[in-house]
């Protein structure tokens, strides 16, 4: 049984993943999927999030121990998740068997104005100005997703709202998670670990040119999916299970 963890970006917790856990579980038989939520989120939220990814890590490694997962793990991890994943990687390699990075971007590969892109600025500092739930969810659904119809689009602006009042993310801990993302230097060698790249051709979040410029430098293999969104499981997660499906089945070939 091969143990896949599945970490989320900035203000997202498990429940945001929709339907992508069992569509990679469909793609990968034998499979437990795995989806912690980070400091600050979801089921976490109550507690301070941190304001570096290293933190991060050791609050997952501390978590999956205390469930009684036992390592290695396989990291699937989007925007910030896939810092969290890298940062992993590159301090405990033997504890990650591999990692599937999904339209994260980071330094220094990428400049910060491709890693949160400059056409969002006036629109995220509006709503850090005039605040409430509504409006930014509304902001993160049309940054992050491109998928559905109108009703499909406000049935989901609507779970998630749910999910917000549920289990808030308070304003002090989205900027800690925002800090983090900033702060966070991967190393210039690629981590020892076999490694995918996914992005999306129509994120409208981060510049895509981030992940080209990411794999490029650590030569890993890279597949672009030609319309979706940021939130690429999201917008199609069929697509993302089918790439890591096809990348496990080469790697087992050679």
């Amino acid at each position: 049984m091969s143990n896949w963890i599945l970490l989320r970006g900035l203000m997202r917790e498990q429940r945001h993943w929709g339907r992508f856990p069992g569509e990679l579980a469909d793609a990968l038989p034998h499979t437990n999927i795995i989806t912690p939520d980070l400091p600050g989120n979801g089921q976490r939220h109550a507690m301070r999030s941190p304001t570096s990814v290293a933190q991060m890590v050791e609050f997952c490694r501390a978590e999956l121990r205390g469930r009684g997962v036992p390592a290695p793990y396989s990291v699937l991890a989007l925007s910030l998740g896939g810092m969290v994943a890298v940062e992993w990687a590159s301090h405990y390699p033997r504890e990650i068997a591999r990692c599937v990075l999904i339209n994260t971007s980071m330094r220094p590969f990428s400049r910060f104005h491709q890693r949160l892109r400059w056409q969002n600025y006036p629109s995220i500092l509006q709503q850090l100005a005039q605040g409430g739930i509504e409006n930014q969810e509304r902001l993160i659904l049309r940054l992050t997703s491109r998928a559905g119809d109108a009703g499909q689009r406000a049935g989901l602006l609507a779970r998630w709202l749910e999910y917000q009042r549920e289990f808030p993310v308070s304003r002090g801990n989205a900027l800690r998670q925002l800090l983090s993302a900033a702060r966070f230097r991967a190393p210039a060698r690629k981590p020892a670990v076999p490694l995918l790249v996914l992005s999306s051709a129509g994120d409208q979040l981060v510049d895509p040119r981030c992940s080209e410029r990411l794999a490029h430098a650590w030569q890993a293999p890279h597949a672009v999916h030609p319309n979706a969104g940021h939130d690429l499981p999201l917008d199609d997660g069929p697509w993302v299970a089918r790439e890591v499906a096809k990348w496990l089945a080469g790697a087992e070939a050679r």
